[in-house]
């Protein structure tokens, strides 16, 4: 007999394996699921990655054909504007033709610069704009061209999408724009005066400052710079910014230092021969000065401290300037009494002049504040774009005589500038404007041997002579000039109250401005040896003002 409990055993036993047998099924069931899943994944990216290969060359094929297209073609991208010039689907040669007519069509494009009284019309003629048209082409027709195949494709798809702009590049003449800005520093109502000195009948004549305005220069220049287009307005007005700005203090140390002479006898020698010019101690009490301008006012008068040398040049004799070395004259209408007296005393106040080498001639110290008290009457002169009576009018034509007879002489001119206008009585490049506390015409005996300056004004004509010894090489030198350009005048409408309605009166007639280029010309037995830039000057167009009845 089987014991039950072995039967039992035996039974269970049997369970367990028929157990364990199901388990290793099923195990092996998931196993070729599992299995069956990952093989069927891997033929997926097996396909896919075949797909992506594909499409890789198929993108290589078109970009590569894409690539050839354009590399065949000689023409810019579409979807390219130099400024607002479209270039697209034209050649460099096509767009330089374009962009250079639109050039020349903006010549007599005119920047009018306004500040209250004062209006400079200005072509970009005038102001030498000059547009860098290659450099623009070059930038525009590179696009698509100067990288990878691929750099190119997706630059020439942008640009086609979303477009490209180019800057076009310009230079102008900043000198032109500095001087219509000295022109409103110097000839506005509300210019600023700096403080400035003569010396008149021994006692130091100061000239307290008055504050004023200033230019904005480089906001200005930026101002210019964002108006002028290839293609832009014909005419555009800039209202002009400008600081108000303090004159400079009184520095008494300096004008001291600048005036401050130990007195000497005049006297020459033989071997080399040298003249040395008389010299009259100056100085006077710098303290007794701080005092006298510590008080607000206008004008100052320092009494000075001279002591008179014993022996002058005057009594050396005719053998201390012997010899002419230039000379040169002006005429004017002696029927205009007021301007003859202002000629007569300004070359009065110059005439006897002697500067020994390295000496600095200025032309406002020598003449000094035009004032009524010094004898002054009023004359035309130009002031704020117009010809107006002012005090004194008509000196910057001694000047201007001076100018021409110290370049002739082959004297160093180290301050000079031209007028607003162009003046009645020389040609442009030829004058040189004065404005007591703002514009100073000064020159440097730059010579071996002292000078000595004459100045008549007689019979219509003002006359300035420079006296001296001849060097072992003399030239004859001539100032030549040659007009660049052309200033349109414009005509401005005032109406007037007191006139009928209807009726016209022209108050000022109108002249055009020019710009010109001054060279000294040196000539040595007749034959040019040197021919030198002086100076490059621009001329305002002085305005045509007509008045229109409103009564």
């Amino acid at each position: 007999m089987i014991n039950v409990e072995e039967k039992n055993a035996e039974e269970q036993k049997q369970v367990n394996l028929e157990i364990n047998t199901i388990k290793e099924n099923n195990e092996k069931t998931e196993n070729i699921i599992i299995t069956d899943k990952n093989n069927k994944k891997s033929k997926v990216w097996i396909i896919v990655s075949v797909i992506i290969l594909l499409l890789i060359i198929l993108m290589l094929i078109l970009s590569t054909i894409f690539a050839i297209i354009n590399s065949r073609t000689n023409k810019i991208v579409k979807g390219i504007y130099i400024e607002n010039v479209d270039v697209s689907n034209i050649t460099e040669e096509e767009a330089k033709s374009i962009l250079t007519e639109l050039s020349d069509k903006t010549k007599q494009n005119e920047i009018l610069f306004k500040y209250k009284e004062i209006e400079t019309p200005i072509t970009y003629e005038a102001l030498e704009v000059n547009f860098d048209i290659d450099s623009a082409i070059k930038e525009a027709y590179s696009l698509g061209r100067s990288g990878n195949i691929f750099q190119n494709n997706f630059e020439i798809l942008k640009t086609w999408i979303n477009g490209k702009k180019i800057k076009l590049n310009f230079n102008i003449d900043e000198d032109v724009i500095k001087q219509v800005c000295e022109n409103i520093n110097n000839t506005s109502v509300d210019a600023v005066v700096e403080p400035s000195y003569y010396v008149e009948n021994e006692k130091l004549i100061i000239t307290s400052g008055k504050k004023g305005i200033k230019v904005k220069e480089d906001e200005l220049l930026q101002t210019i710079r964002d108006t002028i287009k290839i293609n832009g307005d014909s005419s555009v007005i800039i209202d002009v910014k400008v600081d108000e700005v303090e004159p400079s203090a009184i520095d008494l140390e300096k004008i001291r230092s600048e005036i401050y002479k130990e007195v000497k006898d005049a006297y020459y020698t033989t071997n080399p021969f040298t003249i040395y010019p008389e010299v009259n101690g100056v100085d006077f009490d710098i303290e007794n000065a701080k005092t006298i301008i510590s008080e607000p006012k206008e004008q100052y008068e320092i009494p000075l401290i001279i002591t008179k040398a014993n022996k002058t040049v005057q009594e050396i004799g005719t053998e201390a300037f012997p010899d002419l070395l230039a000379t040169f004259s002006t005429n004017y209408n002696a029927g205009d009494t007021n301007r003859t007296t202002n000629l007569k005393l300004s070359a009065g106040k110059i005439n006897g002049t002697v500067l020994l080498p390295g000496d600095e001639f200025s032309y406002n110290k020598v003449v000094g504040e035009r004032t009524i008290e010094a004898g002054y009457k009023m004359a035309a002169t130009f002031s704020g774009g117009k010809v107006v009576d002012g005090l004194g009018g008509g000196i910057c034509q001694i000047s201007s005589t001076l100018y021409d007879a110290v370049v002739m002489a082959n004297l160093d001119v180290t301050v000079r500038r031209n007028h607003q206008f162009v003046t009645s009585y020389l040609p442009g490049g030829k004058d040189a404007t004065v404005v007591w506390g703002s514009q100073d015409f000064k020159f440097v005996n730059s010579r071996k041997y002292p000078v000595r300056i004459t100045a008549t004004v007689s019979g219509g004509v003002a006359t300035v002579q420079v006296w001296g010894v001849k060097e072992e090489v003399e030239y004859d030198i001539t100032i030549e000039t040659k007009k660049t350009a052309t200033i349109p005048y414009t005509t401005q409408y005032v109406k007037d109250s007191t006139l009928p309605k209807g009726t016209q009166k022209v108050v000022q007639n109108g002249n055009n401005g020019s710009k010109y280029e001054a060279y000294k010309v040196m000539r040595l037995n007749g034959e040019v040896v040197s021919r030198t830039l002086l100076s490059k000057d621009t001329y305002n167009a002085k305005n045509k003002i007509v008045k229109i009845g409103t009564k």
